[in-house]
């Protein structure tokens, strides 16, 4: 038994060389074949990400958490890894983007290279290996030297045409020029690993469900040609910070009960949370019920706030409209009161209309004096501060906490919007985003409340109010 609270269970972290190089492939095949072996695998993803995290926990059975360094401090990020490795025998943390690729040209934070440098943890380097040969080695090379204090230790390779491929060309330049780096070995390119995509990511978990088939491909593919004895003896335990992460107390329900009833909006339009996010509301007093916009008659009786994340509404824009049920009982809900935080597509579910890409328009829940309109190109992307220019659902006038933006809609409002917070950047001017209607607060922003516990609270705190904030 494990006596020590703060011992840290072993982990490595599998980088690309690029967005786009293999991570989530060689990732979600190491977690289907240790599961496979009977280890319980905790998996992470670097950076702010959704659907990645979804497909782990889909893998695992365990929910898969966000290790994000500028989102998070050093004892949010300690919390956050004590608490989802309880229980388990390796970590594994998917990285974002390029190994060095964070904030900036020149700001590294939130970046892979971050965090492995921070817990000084071992860099597992996925490439792409398509049209390479003696050529690996170079690029190799050049990620493990780059900055010496992120420890890259092993190499996979992906998108490998065949094993004399690998083992002709690939392997013996590694061999030669990066002895010092455990080859451990290579996917080769194939349709039944492959994981859909379109424009925010890859298919989402919730749309792929169990599927047994993409597991079982997967944990073969990496039982056939990687070296997953040795990826296991090079996990260490990270290098993790002590400080306690201090959070506001519970906050308990007016009237019968203990808790506050959060109604979280959970299906195939409405899927992007942070799980954090979620245990940082439980911590504060909420009781989280689900449901689904998509095909439920209404919300669930009881509820003090209703939380509609992000995710994919424009896909399902027609089957949200049609659901004439749901769209009445927000809107009923609204009216009398009810608060409501809704972040991106959840806000976009909130205007008078979706607009598609193929121009269609379907009429949504009306909250909002805008249409959402899709656009062909992404329309923001980033790293964001959020600033309460006023008293709102998340706070006082002044309250901060930090989050992201990634879409391709735009609002198009009907009449004045009446924006409470800004979103601010280090190198752009301030622009406004937090849209509050009554009770609702909408905007693109996905927030993180490990920036903020404080928040939780104060969206709790909001519950029904007969007269609602002042819109």
């Amino acid at each position: 038994m494990d006596t020590d609270p703060h011992r840290s269970r072993p982990a490595i972290i599998v980088a690309g060389t690029h967005s786009g190089s293999g991570k989530t492939t060689v990732t979600l095949a190491i977690l289907s074949a240790l599961t496979r072996r009977g280890l319980r695998v905790q998996g992470f993803k670097v950076g702010p990400d959704f659907i990645d995290p979804g497909h782990q926990g889909r893998i695992t059975g365990r929910p898969s958490r966000n290790l994000d360094t500028w989102l998070l401090d050093p004892p949010a990020l300690t919390a956050t890894y004590h608490k989802a490795t309880k229980g388990a025998d390796l970590a594994v943390i998917e990285g974002v983007m390029g190994l060095f690729d964070g904030r900036g040209g020149l700001d590294e934070a939130g970046s892979t290279a971050d965090l492995a440098r921070r817990w000084d943890l071992p860099v597992v380097l996925v490439v792409d290996a398509r049209g390479l040969a003696r050529s690996i080695a170079p690029l190799v090379l050049g990620y493990a030297r780059f900055d010496e204090s992120v420890r890259v230790r092993g190499v996979v390779a992906n998108n490998v045409g065949s094993h004399r491929h690998f083992a002709e060309y690939l392997a013996p330049a590694l061999r030669q020029r990066a002895p010092d780096l455990a080859l451990l070995g290579y996917l080769p390119r194939d349709e039944a690993t492959a994981i859909p995509s379109r424009h925010l990511g890859l298919w989402t978990a919730e749309e792929l469900g169990p599927d047994s088939a993409l597991t079982q491909a997967l944990a073969d593919a990496a039982e056939a040609t990687l070296d997953l004895d040795r990826l296991i003896d090079l996990a260490q335990s990270p290098r993790l910070e002590r400080m306690p992460v201090s959070r506001p107390g519970p906050v308990s329900r007016a009237g019968p009960g203990s808790s506050v009833r959060v109604g979280v909006a959970r299906d195939r339009a409405f899927c992007f949370y942070y799980e954090d996010n979620l245990d940082i509301l439980r911590d504060a007093g909420a009781e989280l019920v689900p449901f689904s916009p998509l095909d439920d008659p209404g919300l669930p009786a009881g509820l003090d706030l209703v939380y509609l994340g992000g995710g994919y509404p424009e896909l399902h824009a027609a089957r949200l409209a049609a659901n004439l049920g749901m769209r009445q009982a927000i809107r009923g809900y609204h009216a009398e009161g009810g608060a409501i935080f809704a972040e991106c597509g959840g806000m976009m579910a909130c205007a008078e209309a979706i607009r598609d890409q193929e121009g269609n328009v379907h009429p949504l829940w009306g909250l909002i004096p805008a249409h959402a309109v899709m656009q062909p190109k992404l329309a923001a992307l980033g790293y964001v501060s959020v600033h309460a220019e006023r008293d709102c659902l998340i706070g006082g006038e002044g309250t901060t906490l930090r989050g992201h933006e990634f879409h391709y809609s735009r609002l198009e409002p009907r009449s004045r919007l009446p924006f409470v917070t800004s979103l601010q950047r280090p190198d752009r001017p301030a622009k406004p985003d937090g849209i509050q209607v009554g009770g609702l607060l909408a905007g693109y922003v996905h927030v993180h409340l490990g920036s903020n516990p404080g928040v939780a609270a104060s969206l709790l705190r909001a519950r029904r109010n007969p007269a609602g904030p002042v819109g």
